[in-house]
């Protein structure tokens, strides 16, 4: 009798020492393992890149010819991606994925170069140079924000060139200096410049949510 009572003893504690090991067992094997990074998305990598821009044309790193030329071509990717994904029902295949990041690679390299080649845009001192450096503010929060697309921002900083090179041309003729009517005009297209800006940046057309 007495045997018998100290093999169930035995038994019984056997199995209880063995549950919280099985528990830890099952506990460790439900526990998901962590998955690798994945690379960033086509989305990801415009982002990035619109942010980089933007830095640069606030920071005047960029002047608006740049500016313009790299919008262009952003713009110009984007519209390829709209068709590659029209060809295949709003998808990406493997291959437009690895043309449109090698496309993206040419791009970058191309900010990078042109936020360090030294070149900056001269606004110029006074009322004139501060509304330039103003524009050029909003402009770069409106890419930041996503309220501006890439072809928004492209033909906004054509027209900034284009207001730039007139004062520049103004200073040149009269000794560096601007005349009163210099001044009037240009103020006249910066105001036109100014509509444009605020229009495109409210026109619901955002590249970010």
């Amino acid at each position: 009798m007495k045997t018998r009572e100290i093999i169930l003893s035995a038994a019984a504690l056997m199995v209880l020492s063995g549950a919280p090991a099985l528990a830890q067992q099952s506990s460790t094997s439900s526990t998901p393992t962590s998955a690798p990074d994945k690379p960033e998305s086509i989305a990801q990598r415009k982002d990035n890149q619109q942010d980089r821009i933007a830095q640069g044309i606030q920071s005047g790193q960029l002047t608006s010819g740049e500016t313009k030329n790299l919008e262009t071509k952003e713009a110009g990717l984007n519209s390829e991606e709209r068709t590659m994904r029209s060809e295949d029902d709003g998808h990406l295949t493997s291959a437009d994925r690895t043309q449109l990041n090698n496309q993206q690679n040419h791009l970058s390299n191309q900010i990078y170069d042109d936020k360090h080649n030294a070149a900056v845009e001269h606004n110029g001192p006074g009322e004139i140079g501060q509304r330039e450096e103003n524009q050029q503010d909003r402009i770069a929060q409106g890419v930041q924000s996503g309220q501006l697309t890439a072809g928004e921002t492209a033909k906004l900083e054509n027209q900034q060139q284009g207001i730039h090179r007139e004062a520049a041309a103004d200073r040149q003729a009269n000794g560096g200096h601007l005349t009163r009517a210099d001044r009037r005009a240009i103020n006249q297209s910066q105001n036109r410049a100014s509509r444009n800006i605020y229009n495109k940046k409210h026109n619901g057309n955002r590249t970010r949510p």
